[in-house]
């Protein structure tokens, strides 16, 4: 539940939870997520690549950054940056990045030139090759090199 918002700012916010290439699926599931915790949000950007959620519970926003990669696989990123100070001690804003990939559980990818079938999403891809059984993992970072079969 997130701390009494008396006396704060309209635009207030502890994190922003970023959202890239998301479907219709994903946003539905954060908008119920943040509706059931009672979150406030101050602001809704929208991207030409995404959505930006100024949220204002930072550990809601890794929570749900966590429920999305789990639920739908994909690259999750955290990172903090310096905010302010306040009776000496460091106040620190939060942004966590959900970037989907092109692809889905089942799919069939091009990876490295070859045919794989998409096993998992979890941590990393996990890949089973189609034309030479063997087991790929591959990690967020490069999915950009894995192509959807049309």
């Amino acid at each position: 539940m997130v701390r009494d918002m008396k006396g704060k700012r309209p635009q207030y916010f502890e994190a922003t939870l970023q959202l890239r290439n998301p479907n219709q699926e994903v946003v539905s599931f954060v908008e119920q997520e943040i509706n059931s915790h009672k979150i406030y949000v101050a602001k809704v950007i929208e991207i030409k690549t995404g959505l930006d959620y100024q949220l204002a519970d930072n550990s809601f926003t890794l929570a749900l950054g966590r429920k999305l990669q789990q639920k739908f696989g994909g690259q999750l990123l955290l990172t903090s940056s310096l905010f302010s100070q306040k009776d000496g001690k460091d106040i620190h804003r939060g942004t966590v990045l959900f970037r989907r990939p092109n692809f889905s559980k089942g799919d069939i990818v091009i990876y490295d030139g070859e045919e794989f079938k998409v096993k998992s999403m979890g941590k990393y891809i996990l890949l089973y090759g189609i034309t030479k059984p063997r087991k790929v993992h591959v990690r967020y970072s490069y999915q950009k090199q894995i192509k959807k079969k049309e």
